[in-house]
């Protein structure tokens, strides 16, 4: 091995299977242009192999650990928003878009359904939980209707202190927040919430399904 791909090999292992992709992709680039332009006979780089990247598993939080966030939400200044919004984003499995736009008029109460906008613009009905739906009905019937709210803001769920909708780093910092107070120290995001739901939700189905097939074979 020359110097110089020693060199490239030593200081390969300083970063990420990521970073590494990036910097081929980058040269690779970089080198097709020297070409184009004949500043260059060929590209070097064209037969480097992008490195794999390990894909990590997402960090899941235990129903205990949700119910103490939710706990520590309802105990801050906006202590009713700030609980429903983590209870109805975690019970939904929203997407934190889904939350900082949803609308009291999208909010079906009698058949206990919400519906949100997602991704690609598309819209899907949601169940709403027992918990969920009666935090939600308290919350817009008494701390949001006395809310101050702008124009922009009249038909939006979960507003800031100026009457305005949560921005994303707002309904994160929340969240990280009321996480530091129920004193989980893994670092969490909102989908943290999202992906925990899911993973539940799994778990919950499995074991009907397991349960199922033990009366089945019983029978």
């Amino acid at each position: 091995m020359c110097i110089r791909a020693r060199f490239l090999y030593e200081q390969s292992k300083k970063v990420t299977g990521k970073t590494q992709g990036r910097i081929i992709s980058t040269l690779r680039s970089f080198y097709n242009f020297l070409v184009l332009e004949k500043i260059a006979e060929n590209n070097p780089i064209e037969d480097i192999d992008y490195p794999k990247i390990d894909s990590k598993v997402p960090f899941v939080l235990s129903t205990n650990e949700i119910d103490k966030i939710i706990l520590q939400a309802s105990l801050t200044k906006f202590g009713a928003r700030n609980q429903t919004m983590i209870e109805v984003m975690y019970s939904c499995g929203l997407r934190v878009s889904e939350v900082i736009e949803m609308k009291i008029s999208n909010i079906f109460f009698d058949e206990s359904l919400i519906k949100v906008l997602g991704k690609g613009k598309k819209e899907r009905f949601v169940p709403l939980s027992g918990i969920a739906k009666k935090l939600l009905y308290n919350y817009i019937e008494c701390e949001r209707k006395e809310s101050k709210f702008d124009k922009q803001s009249v038909d939006i769920v979960f507003l800031n202190n100026r009457g305005g909708k949560l921005s994303r780093i707002m309904l994160y910092n929340i969240i990280n927040d009321a996480a530091l107070a129920a004193e989980i120290t893994s670092k969490i995001s909102p989908h943290t919430l999202r992906h925990s739901f899911a993973t539940h939700l799994i778990a919950v189905s499995y074991t009907h399904l397991r349960a199922h097939e033990t009366v089945l074979e019983l029978v």
